[in-house]
């Protein structure tokens, strides 16, 4: 049984920071793909950050629209078996409930149907 559990989410003023936390239980190896997604009112949900292991390093991707790029940060630490979201400057448009999200698989692309588990999801919301 795998369980990913979220938390660090709030509300904040525009310009401020959140690190996100999702704590991962279950069998979800170390060198499987590991990603953040919000969703918004209204909006479909989106990926903002993913990373899986590579041979050398760790792969760590951000979406190609640059929304986010430079203010994210996403990180994991394997003793703890936590995955971090680390977010700075944050706008507005960042409110969204943020999941974090499994795909036991080496590799992932920003499909989220194509993750396996899922968190329930924590709060950010983002004040002007």
């Amino acid at each position: 049984q795998v369980q990913l559990q979220e938390s660090g989410g709030g509300s904040v003023q525009a310009g401020g920071s959140l690190r996100l936390t999702c704590e991962v239980s279950g069998n979800v190896a170390s060198r499987d793909c590991m990603g953040w997604f919000r969703q918004a009112p209204g909006k479909e949900r989106e990926g903002v950050a993913r990373m899986y292991p590579g041979t050398n390093r760790m792969h760590t991707y951000y979406p190609d629209s640059g929304s986010v790029k430079g203010r994210l940060t996403i990180s994991r630490d394997n003793a703890k078996n936590t995955i971090y979201l680390q977010m700075n400057n944050l706008k507005p448009e960042d409110s969204a409930v943020y999941y974090c999200a499994a795909r036991t698989a080496r590799t992932c692309t920003w499909n989220s149907n194509t993750f396996d588990y899922w968190g329930q999801g924590t709060q950010v919301t983002v004040s002007s």
